[in-house]
């Protein structure tokens, strides 16, 4: 049963929010920052066994003012944090970022002053995949996280009160400090 069978009259409604969101998910084109042994798995996630080209990703790109999705990838030292920050700022509106692996999210097991303890203290991170490094499964699935993030996205003064929204919730949310778990 296709589309047309049913709609009655051949007539389909949308919004240009939908529209433009649809055509946003469908067309990323990734900037690639691979820094250490989760750039592996990304490079996978490229390959024919994968086909990153399904979900639209079909080149990643060399230069960050063609690309609107960086894609953090490992860990990042003090020293590369300028550049990280530099090469996201050149990238196209809207941009996303995927910081992939525990370290690009946390800093992972290097728990030291060379490394930045998440990527997120750098550039606003759209998408967190764990894993030590994660499977290119994973990426996928993150990927298709965000192509629906993406999709759900209001535009121009909607877009606007989206993001004030979503700041508020974030500011009133309790820090994890203060979350007190059951101990064992």
């Amino acid at each position: 049963m296709g589309l047309e069978e049913k709609l009655p009259s051949g007539v389909l409604l949308s919004t240009v929010e939908g529209l433009a969101g649809y055509f946003r998910k469908a067309s990323f084109w990734p900037a690639t920052f691979g820094l250490a042994c989760c750039a592996i798995e990304m490079m996978t996630f490229g390959a024919p066994r994968y086909d990153s080209a399904r979900f639209g990703m079909e080149v990643f790109r060399p230069s960050p003012r063609q690309a609107d999705l960086m894609i953090v990838a490992g860990r990042v030292s003090n020293k590369m944090a300028p550049v990280l920050r530099q090469i996201y700022d050149q990238m196209a509106e809207p941009k996303y970022v995927l910081a992939m692996g525990v370290c690009a999210s946390s800093g992972g097991m290097f728990n030291n002053y060379a490394i930045v303890q998440g990527v997120d203290h750098i550039v606003p991170v759209d998408m967190y995949l764990p894993g030590c490094p994660p499977r290119p499964e994973m990426l996928i699935d993150a990927v298709l996280k965000l192509h629906d993030k993406v999709l759900h996205e209001k535009l121009g003064v909607n877009r606007i009160a989206q993001i004030e929204e979503l700041e508020h919730e974030a500011l009133n949310a309790i820090p994890t400090s203060a979350m007190k778990g059951l101990m064992r």
